[in-house]
């Protein structure tokens, strides 16, 4: 085995990423703004459009109807919060959790991971999306799970 082919394929297929991307660019970067998620925490935007692809940002589980923190509430319904902010923000750009390709999913107990990922299941029933899962130190305002997403248009 050569070790320098797999190298050199690696690194011609995120080369091939890196143009399509930037071609895709060409559209434009700009931000998702929906009106039906709770307010960012911070300054960032909830979302990226950039060409054929949107990148979202970490969501927390709050509330956009109460804008109450479920800080305390069970890891299943956490998970149910922060994928339905995840849908309203892919709906404001026409998509849906169907466009999904990639998510990043932040826990603060990976004891807790079973059960958030049952709850995760349902969001993703057909094709689940590539997925990375970490267990963090701590996430914002003490939150137990947070995740993030790339959607692609089709």
């Amino acid at each position: 085995m050569n070790p320098m082919k797999y190298r050199t394929a690696s690194v011609l297929a995120i080369c091939a990423v890196a143009v399509s991307s930037m071609v895709g660019c060409a559209h434009g970067i700009r931000a998702v703004v929906p009106t039906d998620v709770p307010k960012a925490i911070g300054p960032y935007s909830h979302g990226i459009s950039a060409g054929h692809t949107v990148y979202v940002s970490g969501q927390l589980p709050i509330d956009p109807k109460t804008g109450a923190l479920l800080k305390d509430a069970s890891i299943e319904d956490q998970t149910r919060m922060v994928l339905s902010n995840i849908r309203t923000v892919l709906a404001a750009e026409g998509l849906t959790l169907a466009n999904v390709v990639s998510t990043t999913v932040y826990m603060k107990d990976l004891n807790e991971f079973g059960k958030m990922n049952e709850t995760y299941a349902t969001f993703f029933p057909t094709t689940p999306p590539a997925r990375a899962t970490v267990q963090v130190a701590r996430l914002p305002r003490d939150v137990s799970v947070e995740i993030g997403a790339i959607a692609v248009r089709r």
